[in-house]
Parts: structure tokens; C-alpha cells; sequence
């Protein structure tokens, strides 16, 4: 067996679509597309020598600050879509991030058993300041006033802790909390729907093998191939000029002493 709670195929095609969801960050840097908001030079050259780097690195790890800089929650994705595979588990499009409905209800908190539980999900702990976390607890609020037989969480993919906890903060100076409104992190959810204490643990397990297979053998996933080394590589032989001139002139191309 695979996964009890995932199938090796729809866990296959979840990844593919989460890939998919990169985008335009699968598009090869040249030289023209990482300058384009214009290079600090004199930044690159201090770490670089910081850190040790050789100039093809310190160019690489610039390019991946730059995707990365525009990462569109693709791995909120990940997190929030992969319970469409779920049993019993729902996933909107719009209002609640996941809703959990076993058949039979479920016990979220060691005392209270209830049918349907709402789930708002964020990637991290500290994503949410003071006005959104009261927004997002008031929607919960108002869930358990139209339906007494529910529970709403808050789950976390990268909490402080693990854990399954009231949730409890502040709306205008009032502290707020209730027994059904819980915060939880990704690993206690995934307890929760699997009824397996590990089973988030054993997706992680599983994640780094089966990602790197189809990087591998999915044809329509091609890696980019970045030039920027390449063309500035060119510059220095068509200028006869040291690479280090060469990345100086990304950002003082038009400089007294660069022209």
C-alpha cells in the first residue's frame, strides 16, 4: 500500500498541478529578464566574498531570490487542494478552505462531538496580524451561531507547535474564545481526517522521491535553462573586460568611468 488516505495517483497528479501553478517561474532567466528591476552590484560582490561564493552561485541563488520573491502561494495550494483526495473532505471554491463531514461526526476537542468542521488554513503562524485574525475568528463565530452542531479551526502548515488548542485572540481589546473554535497545526488536521497520529509525517516521507520522479519523467514539466552567466560570459570576451566589470555594469552601465 502507498498511502492509506491518498492514493499514489491523485497524489501524482496533485503535485503535477502544483508545479503547474509556478508558472512564469519556470521561465529561463536571461540576461535581460535579471536585470530587469536592475541588479545592486556592489551587493552581489560583498556576498559573494561573505560568503564565499563563486560567481556562478552567487548569480544562481539571485535568480531563485528573484522567482521566489514572486511566489503566488503555490504551496498554499499544495496544502489546501490535497484534501479533495480526502475522505469526507470538501474543498470550496470559495468561502471555507476545506470542510471536513465524516459520516458520524467527529470529536474535535476530547469532549465535543460534532458533524461538519470549517477549516481556514494559512502557511504560517505569523501570517496573520491582529485585524485578519479577528476577521477570520468572527467568520467562525458567526458559522457556529448558524449551525450548533459544527466546529471551526485554524490550520496551520507551519505552527510553532504541534498541536490542537483553543483558539483565543483579541477584537478590540476583548479576548475572544470558544471550545469550537480550535487552531490547529497541519499535522493534528491530518490526524484528525486520517485518523492516523503520523500521517502527515508519512506524506512528507513519501514527497521528496515521488516530486523528483516526475521532475524526471513528466515531459511537460521542463526545468528552466537560466543564461545569465553565459551572456555575461560573452560581454567579458566581446569586451575583453574582467566578469567582475561585466556585473558592474548591470547597475552602472551608464555611470561616469562604466561608459
Amino acid at each position: 500500500m502507498f498511502l492509506s488516505f491518498i492514493t499514489k495517483e491523485d497524489l501524482t497528479n496533485h503535485i503535477i498541478a502544483t508545479i503547474k501553478k509556478y508558472g512564469e517561474k519556470l521561465t529561463p532567466y536571461n540576461l535581460k529578464k535579471f536585470n530587469s528591476n536592475i541588479i545592486d552590484p556592489i551587493k552581489l560582490i560583498f556576498d559573494k566574498s561573505v560568503y564565499g561564493l563563486s560567481w556562478e552561485e552567487i548569480i544562481k541563488n539571485e535568480i531563485f531570490r528573484q522567482r521566489d520573491k514572486s511566489n503566488n502561494n503555490d504551496i498554499g495550494y499544495f496544502h489546501q487542494r490535497i484534501f479533495k483526495y480526502f475522505k469526507d473532505c470538501e474543498v470550496p471554491l470559495t468561502g471555507w478552505d476545506v470542510i471536513y463531514k465524516p459520516q458520524g461526526g467527529i470529536n474535535i476537542n476530547g469532549d465535543d462531538t460534532v458533524s461538519t468542521v470549517y477549516i481556514e488554513m494559512k502557511n504560517k503562524h505569523n501570517t496573520m496580524n491582529s485585524s485578519s485574525s479577528a476577521r477570520t475568528y468572527i467568520k467562525m463565530q458567526n458559522q457556529l451561531l448558524s449551525d450548533d452542531d459544527c466546529a471551526c479551526c485554524l490550520v496551520e502548515a507551519i505552527a510553532k507547535h504541534s498541536q490542537n488548542i483553543k483558539w483565543q485572540t483579541t477584537n478590540d481589546g476583548k479576548r475572544l474564545n470558544h471550545r469550537l473554535i480550535r487552531r490547529m497545526s497541519l499535522d493534528k488536521f491530518y490526524e484528525l481526517v486520517t485518523g492516523e497520529k503520523d500521517a502527515f509525517y508519512k506524506l512528507c516521507m513519501v514527497l521528496p522521491e515521488l516530486i523528483d520522479e516526475i521532475m524526471k519523467n513528466n515531459s511537460e514539466i521542463v526545468l528552466p535553462k537560466d543564461t545569465v552567466i553565459e551572456e555575461l560570459n560573452q560581454i567579458c570576451d566581446k569586451e575583453k573586460i574582467p566578469f567582475v566589470l561585466s556585473v558592474y555594469m548591470l547597475g552602472y552601465g551608464t555611470y561616469n568611468g562604466f561608459v
